[in-house]
């Protein structure tokens, strides 16, 4: 939604500051716009693997649907954890197994669909787990295996938005790349009229009007969109870190939620109160 105000504003500021000094068909040229365009395209074909190129046509979506990564969903983490450890210190780590075996048909995280639906974040935990129950508690090594997996997913998170904010970085030389083309058409009409000349010279610059305005107006504010997007889903893992390492250390499941509501962004952070009413259901059953 704000990624497609973000788009009016810009084109509407560029263009409705335009239009009183100057023709609006002038820009209306889309040999360069394929020129400038194909070329970033091209590039950014070349540039990055298959897996990169895959993920970035799949988070084109999160552009307009933005983070889903807020408060509610960070409560829903932290309530599921609180479950977890609960079960893990009344009825062994060995009660977990069943879980963490096959957590697709898990009834305690079915109970938390935002959770059950992140892949990622369920690997994750499971993992971890599964090293807790076959006797693999020490915090250090834990967390050290823990911030490797971290690490990864970070750089696979921060692939696509690194990919994009490169291409971002060549499109005014591409627009540039244009503008000569242009000079090259003008050159050889150099006999023609003034007025002739003025419209070939008009659109040539119009090429590196449109690799400026495309680098700084759209394609580079979109690397930096996916960028927040994967900072925010890394956050969640850090989350799920903390309290994992909380409870390998004894801690008692709300301190365990505890360390691992503070690690969040204050923005997405759900307030004591809010985790203890939360946990109050999972502390009746």
């Amino acid at each position: 939604m704000f990624f497609l105000i973000g788009l009016v504003v810009v084109f509407g500021s560029v263009i409705g500051g335009y239009i009183p000094h100057g023709d609006l068909r002038v820009l209306w040229q889309p040999f360069e716009v394929l020129i400038i365009c194909g070329a970033a395209l091209g590039g950014f074909i070349i540039a990055n693997p298959k897996t990169v190129l895959l993920g970035a046509a799949k988070q084109m979506t999160h552009l307009l649907k933005g983070t889903p990564y807020k408060k509610d969903h960070f409560l829903e983490l932290l309530v599921m954890l609180y479950a977890v450890f609960k079960l893990a210190n009344s009825k062994g780590a060995l009660a977990l197994e069943p879980h963490i075996e096959n957590p697709e048909a898990s009834d305690l995280f079915s109970q938390y669909p935002k959770f059950a639906g992140n892949h990622h974040a369920v690997e994750f935990l499971c993992d971890a787990l599964r090293l807790i129950t076959m006797g693999s508690d020490n915090p250090h090594v834990l967390e050290a295996m823990l911030d490797e997996d971290i690490e990864i997913l970070k750089h696979e998170s921060e692939a696509v938005a690194h990919a994009v904010t490169g291409m971002a970085d060549g499109l005014p030389a591409f627009g540039i790349v244009a503008a000569v083309l242009g000079v090259i058409v003008t050159m050889g009409s150099i006999s023609e009229p003034p007025e002739v000349l003025g419209a070939l010279i008009g659109g040539a610059l119009v090429g590196t009007f449109l690799g400026v305005l495309l680098a700084y107006g759209v394609v580079g504010p979109m690397g930096k969109n996916l960028e927040n997007y994967a900072e925010a889903e890394i956050k969640y893992f850090h989350c799920l870190k903390a309290g994992i390492l909380a409870h390998v250390q004894g801690h008692a499941p709300a301190i365990s939620v505890e360390y691992a509501r503070k690690c969040l962004f204050a923005h997405d952070r759900p307030s004591f109160a809010d985790v203890e009413e939360a946990v109050a259901s999972v502390q009746a059953a």
